[in-house]
Order: structure tokens, then sequence, then C-alpha cells
């Protein structure tokens, strides 16, 4: 994905937000941010960007993205902490999906930590 908007709803275009954060060639500097690229990156079927920002003690060993879900709209509800001079923050976030012509929600109140100065996605909180 080159050009038009990114899937995380930031109102900008995809090689002016998340683009550069998947392509490596710079790193989230909040929480938020990270949880918008990883949204971008379920959206663009970017799996490993997806294991590079999991934190290692709770990763999968692989992960399939399943083309069929198309990932369709990105609303965040809380952010807590996560800062530029933050170690861990939360952000609570719906993301809209669907198959087919079905559409869910999956909603999630999410944990991320700073390792050697990189945020990582630990996982849900309760």
């Amino acid at each position: 994905m080159a050009k038009g908007a990114c899937p995380c709803g930031s109102g900008l275009s995809y090689d002016e937000c998340c683009g550069p954060l998947h392509r490596g060639a710079s790193a989230a500097d909040t929480a938020e941010q990270l949880m918008r690229s990883r949204y971008s990156a379920f959206a663009v079927g970017d799996a490993d960007y997806l294991l590079r920002t999991w934190h290692e003690a709770t990763r999968p060993s692989s992960l399939d993205l399943d083309a069929a879900q198309r990932w369709v709209g990105l609303e965040i509800l809380d952010t807590r902490t996560g800062g530029l001079s933050d170690r861990a923050g939360t952000v609570e976030f719906r993301a809209l999906f669907r198959f087919g012509r079905r559409t869910e929600e999956l909603h999630e109140r999410s944990r991320f930590v700073r390792v050697d100065g990189a945020w990582v996605y630990v996982g849900p909180l309760p």
C-alpha cells in the first residue's frame, strides 16, 4: 500500500503515517502511535511488523492473518500514559472488521511497554 489514507484514521496518507513504521524507517514515539500502526498492519496484512512490535514474553511464534478479514475502522477511546517520557501505557480502542457481509467489533484495553527505548505491545488488559 503506497497511496491513499492511512488505515489508522489519522487523516494522513499511509506514506506519511504508518508506512515508515512498517518499513522500519522510524519507530513509534508513543503507545498510541504504536497501537495505530499495529491496527494498520492488520489492515494491510503486515504480519512481520505485528510480530516485531510484540513483546517477546507474549509474542506468538507465528501469525497467520486471514485475507478474508477486512479491517474497516479504528476509534481510540482512551489513552493512559504511554507518552514520550513514559515507560508503560495503555490504549483502549474499538476496531471494526468485516468477514463478507458481517461486521464485527474488537474492543480492547491494550498494554504497552518500552523495551530498549522502543514501544512494544504486551497484550490486552482484563
